[in-house]
């Protein structure tokens, strides 16, 4: 059977759906008729395998318990998620190392707890993915940042020095990477994550690694930080989903990967207290079918992503004068420095949301290195961003 959801210039009408991105903008004090490009899900149908499977999977019309818990894994179910791991990323994964979760942030947060005390400080790198700081405060921990540093090759670059200095002066004992990394979009080499690692293994700093973009690495190769070294893979959580790569983030399911049993039972632990035992039978079935069946549509989503990306950097460059796209190596998401129309972070925010309309992500959330920039969702149909551009332009930039 084709693969029949591969028209991404169709604008699809998701308002009324109860949908995060569109139908709660009065609720985020953002004005109703607010065009949204913020929050990371995709304005594309997923596979038309997944559709299938979903659709067939209700037919049963029985939805009770699942044998399919946060450590149980079905053969097939991980067979799957193996798979596309090996072909995908080369890496070999073991069944033991699985422990399912309903999100990727919700296992930061239950790494938090499980491996750090109310008061302890973890280190992060900013600016980065907002709830980043939201489970390490709200678990009563404290925030410090190795702040990532924009180079003159117009990319951002971890201070390697100040990230050692950092771990001494705080004591720190868990470290939250995120690669490819949000908002920069940066997908670190090898060189940089085998360094960073070794000044981990070094002070005896557990790593937990989001790479829940992990299959966006579209301009470089991401690797996997358990599969750096050895060492690596025995002090460390990896944390994957399909839900960005499959547009699938409500279906409520990630995949985290713990090979050192002495690490996986306490984070097992915390999950347990957290009162997660049965997972949704639809995101798993969801997820299952796009690992075994998804790649014709994987593969025609990043190329159009690659040309709304290379749309986004043409038209900066021709028609926003002050405003600078990042260059990035992954993920669906653009970092736009808006630091040279002069404008304050304060009249950019206005402006965007105000005048132009749109609901971006103001990049003041993302740290104090944030100010002056937003991140832009580019997973959308050309038409819908093309008129976001276009808002920008005559709406926002200071013009001569």
């Amino acid at each position: 059977m084709p693969e029949r959801n591969l028209n991404f210039d169709e604008v699809i009408e998701r308002r009324h759906t109860d949908s995060l991105k569109y139908d709660f903008a009065v609720r985020r004090g953002m004005p109703a008729d607010v065009l949204p490009l913020w929050v990371a899900d995709m304005d594309l149908k997923t596979s038309s395998y997944v559709e299938d499977a979903v659709i067939e999977r209700t037919k049963h019309a029985i939805f009770g318990y699942t044998e399919t818990g946060a450590d149980i894994n079905n053969d097939a179910y991980f067979d799957a998620v193996a798979g596309w791991m090996k072909r995908h990323h080369d890496w070999d994964v073991d069944p033991r190392w699985l422990v399912k979760t309903p999100g990727v942030v919700f296992a930061l947060a239950m790494a938090v707890k499980a491996f750090t005390k109310e008061g302890d400080p973890v280190l992060i790198q900013q600016p980065v993915y907002y709830p980043f700081s939201e489970v390490i405060e709200d678990n009563k921990r404290v925030i410090v940042s190795n702040d990532l540093y924009l180079g003159d090759d117009n990319r951002y670059h971890i201070d390697f020095e100040d990230f050692e200095k950092k771990i001494v002066d705080n004591n720190i004992k868990l470290f939250l990477l995120c690669n490819p990394h949000n908002p920069s979009s940066r997908v670190f080499t090898k060189e940089e994550l085998e360094r960073l690692g070794d000044i981990c293994l070094k002070h005896d700093v557990l790593v937990v690694a989001d790479e829940i973009h992990n299959d966006f690495a579209l301009y470089g190769e991401h690797t996997v930080f358990a599969k750096v070294k050895e060492e690596f893979a025995d002090h460390c959580i990896v944390c994957t989903s399909v839900s960005k790569t499959f547009n699938l983030a409500s279906m409520l399911i990630s995949n985290i990967f713990i090979p050192n049993a002495t690490i996986r039972r306490p984070f097992k632990k915390q999950v347990d207290a957290a009162g997660i035992s049965q997972l949704s039978a639809l995101g798993l079935t969801a997820t299952q079918a796009a690992y075994e069946h998804g790649e014709e549509w994987y593969e025609h989503v990043i190329s159009y992503i690659k040309e709304n990306i290379a749309f986004v950097k043409k038209y900066a460059e021709e028609n926003l004068p002050g405003v600078k796209v990042i260059d990035g190596e992954g993920t669906y998401l653009m970092w736009l420095d808006f630091r040279g129309t002069g404008l304050s972070p304060e009249e950019i925010d206005r402006r965007i949301i105000h005048e132009a309309k749109l609901w971006l992500d103001s990049g003041r959330i993302f740290g104090k290195t944030g100010e002056g920039f937003q991140r832009i969702n580019v997973a959308v149909p050309r038409a819908t961003l093309t008129e976001c551009m276009d808002r920008i332009r005559y709406h926002v930039v200071v013009k001569d």
